[in-house]
């Protein structure tokens, strides 16, 4: 938006500083008049024609003060202009720094030396949102650089069956068919994953009452058919523990939670509340997780042999990135910790309501 032109910040500090110190003397100069000149006889011959009266007195003090008033006015305008500039000197590098990092360039930082005061606490807030700046948009340029790889594999596995059966008349049509439906529907897994990141990132959903119990319950209800096929022991335990937020979020969050573990494996899920706080804690007997890799289990597309599901199964690599995002949303916090025998602790905390 345009706007007009104005005086400089160091400009009006500097008419600041010289309006204050002429102010200043002229008050001065009022206190001699009003204290002391004033109690001075007013007589041309002077007082018994020995001391000066009030008219010399005037006459002799009106052009010193006149000079003085001229030197306070332009002492004040020359220090007033170095001082504001000394002043307004951390000011200049936030705003070198602002613009550079309007540039595209984050990486820059200020590192104000100097002691601790306004100035100072200002160049720290603003390298510290210059850091998170710089890593959000670091994450947020791998996330859609994994995106693109994940979407372009199955599409180039289409294109090639797709270029295979065309070349090759008197293929299997029935297996073609059914290479392309695994492909496809590992695609729009990708992409329904892709979007509820991006919702739950978000956060747009109006809350509701839930209570993570009964989510549990469902969850684990919708999971029995592939749990029983798959040979795991799945359990809900606990009480009620109400939350507020999306019931649909909430599913996902505590499907994907147990869903996420090897075939053969045993899944508990515990809902309690403590306080104004409502925790849903799932334990699964997968494999032994190195403390070391628990950290990176939240973050999208991280997937492979060390991962907790290594099987036909592994999904897209977003399962945990999903509940991270939904927990967030719902200003909880989600703890990962590795069992002492194998498998993964997962703990989540919300806040409750009544």
């Amino acid at each position: 938006m345009p706007r007009r032109p104005g005086l400089s910040a160091r400009l009006k500090l500097t008419l600041s500083y010289a309006g204050f110190l002429a102010v200043a003397g002229a008050l001065l100069l009022a206190v001699v008049w009003v204290f002391l000149l004033r109690y001075v006889p007013d007589n041309p011959k002077g007082l018994l024609g020995i001391s000066p009266n009030r008219y010399l007195l005037v006459h002799t003090f009106a052009p010193a003060a006149a000079v003085a008033m001229v030197f306070l006015l332009v002492f004040g305008l020359v220090g007033g202009w170095l001082l504001a500039g000394r002043m307004l000197a951390p000011l200049t590098q936030i705003r070198d720094a602002a613009r550079t990092a309007g540039n595209g360039s984050l990486s820059h930082r200020i590192h104000m030396s100097g002691r601790q005061d306004e100035f100072r606490e200002l160049s720290d807030a603003f390298d510290s949102m210059l850091g998170q700046l710089e890593s959000h948009i670091a994450e947020q340029q791998r996330f859609a650089a994994n995106a693109s790889h994940e979407l372009r594999t199955p599409l180039a596995i289409s294109r090639t069956l797709l270029d295979v059966a065309r070349k090759d008349p008197t293929r299997d049509r029935g297996e073609l068919i059914d290479r392309l439906q695994a492909v496809n529907a590992r695609a729009i897994d990708l992409t329904e994953a892709l979007l509820l990141l991006s919702r739950g990132d978000r956060g747009n959903f109006r809350p509701e009452s839930v209570d993570l119990s009964l989510v549990a319950e469902e969850a684990a209800e919708t999971l029995l058919p592939l749990a029983e096929q798959r040979r795991i022991t799945l359990d809900v335990t606990g009480g009620a523990a109400r939350t507020g937020g999306s019931a649909e979020l909430l599913l996902r969050m505590v499907t994907n939670l147990v869903h996420n573990l090897p075939a053969g494996g045993t899944v508990t899920v515990h809902t309690e509340a403590h306080g104004d706080t409502s925790v849903l804690r799932v334990e699964n007997t997968g494999r032994r997780l190195p403390p070391e890799l628990v950290p990176t289990l939240t973050e999208p597309f991280q997937r492979g042999t060390e991962r907790v599901r290594t099987d036909e199964h592994a999904g897209v690599g977003l399962g945990l990135a999903i509940v991270h995002s939904i927990v967030r949303a719902h200003d909880g916090t989600l703890d990962l910790a590795p069992r002492p025998a194998c498998g993964l602790l997962v703990t989540v905390r919300l806040p409750g309501t009544p």
